[in-house]
């Protein structure tokens, strides 16, 4: 049975060993959102979200780790010269718009990274295609992530409907999904932008040159190759496989979809997302590249 992605268990709405296991979530991954894919997961799938959550989580409590998250977006910034920087005056916002714009992309860039990680650590898992076979055998790669390094910042994001948006926008709307690759919707971090129509539309006028450009596909396979190099030198190794999940009490019927399920999030129109966030979150100069 596939899984059913309009399916979601919101923060709001979660009690009891749930409500324990989004906040863990939060905590560990130092953001105030507890991401679509573990909300649908855990909607679908409750016991096997519990499962997946705990056989990545040493992953991401390691100084490794954060270290990783710190080069993923200098990555992604190194490669470009020029990119637009706004102030509130720029974009027409409001002093509280502007906290909110700045405080919820300091969200997503703080959590870009480490989705980058999940997606990649559970696609190999699922394809018994390498994890840790280089494992790192310094102190960096098992100590635990200090409070300092990439820590807890950003405010908790919200967004517009999935595919409802302000007809002002609409022509924006449809470049970004044009250039991503999507048919429907925005993925989330447009979702919180078009909140600010106007801020919006400029945002992505200035910042698609960039993006439709050899700067960004350079950025994004410098930043794979930072996710690889963490996932193929953990030296913990989530135990993930089909073979490792059958053992766990997970029969075919669920390890299937899961297995399709990160497949369109680890090798789909994601690819080009994830990088563009930490793009997004400099042109109003948030964002964490150093202690």
């Amino acid at each position: 049975m596939a899984i059913d992605t309009s399916r979601q268990l919101y923060d709001a709405d979660a009690t009891g060993w749930q409500r324990g296991l989004y906040d863990d979530v939060q905590a560990t991954l130092r953001a105030p959102v507890v991401n679509w894919i573990f909300r649908t997961l855990t909607a679908n799938e409750p016991a096997l979200t519990r499962y997946l959550w705990g056989q990545l989580k040493p992953v991401f409590e390691t100084r490794l780790c954060g270290e990783t998250c710190v080069a993923y977006r200098t990555a992604v910034r190194d490669p470009f010269d020029g990119l637009p920087r706004y102030r509130a005056t720029d974009l027409d916002l409001d002093p509280w718009a502007w906290r909110e714009l700045r405080g919820q992309l300091r969200t997503f860039d703080t959590v870009v990274p480490r989705l980058a990680i999940a997606f990649e650590l559970v696609y190999r898992s699922l394809h018994d295609d390498p994890v840790g076979t280089d494992p790192r055998s310094d102190e960096t790669a098992t100590a635990p992530l200090p409070a300092w390094l990439d820590g807890e910042r950003g405010l908790t994001p919200t967004m517009a409907a999935f595919d409802d948006f302000d007809p002002a926008v609409e022509e924006t709307v449809r470049a970004v999904q044009a250039f991503h690759g999507f048919d429907e919707g925005l993925p989330s971090v447009y979702r919180c932008l078009v909140q600010w129509p106007d801020a919006f539309a400029r945002l992505w006028t200035d910042l698609e040159p960039h993006l439709d450009s050899p700067a960004f596909e350079t950025a994004c396979a410098a930043a794979r190759g930072v996710t690889v190099d963490l996932v193929e030198s953990t030296p913990y190794l989530p135990q993930l496989s089909p073979d490792a999940l059958r053992a766990a009490g997970f029969d075919d019927g669920v390890v299937s979809p899961l297995r399709s399920l990160f497949d369109d999030f680890a090798r789909g129109p994601v690819e080009t997302v994830l990088p563009a966030v930490p793009l997004v979150a400099a042109t109003v100069g948030v964002g964490f590249t150093g202690p």
